[in-house]
């Protein structure tokens, strides 16, 4: 579920980020394309709809990042950590003196065949 809550979040995004790039700051944008009176979709209506979609992928966006946080596998997060901790419970500290053999080995006697 959390990775369909993500897709749709960039999916989301991605349309946000067209939409806001089709507009303009001056109220052109898309609508200064369409210059006929007789269109079904005028320049006024354009700006509308393009207004309105921009506030309705930010709600939606905002809408997913809150039930997305309630969907993190937050299972997964204790067993990184006990490895993590496993790791330096059995590290070997660098800072203990080695120790060496006291004894020398015992050599073995060549044979002399």
């Amino acid at each position: 579920m959390y990775t369909l809550i993500t897709v749709l979040i960039f999916i989301i995004c991605i349309l946000l980020v067209l939409i806001v790039l089709v507009q303009n700051s001056k109220g052109g944008g898309l609508a200064s394309n369409f210059q006929s009176a007789g269109q079904v979709m005028g320049v006024r209506k354009t700006t509308d709809f393009l207004e309105k979609a921009t506030w309705g992928l930010a709600g939606a966006l905002l809408f997913l990042a809150v039930i997305g946080s309630a969907f993190i596998p937050r299972g997964e997060a204790g067993v990184d950590e006990s490895r993590v901790r496993q790791q330096i419970e059995t590290a070997i500290d660098p800072t203990q003196v080695p120790n060496f053999p006291t004894t020398a080995p015992a050599t073995e006697e060549p044979d002399g065949n």
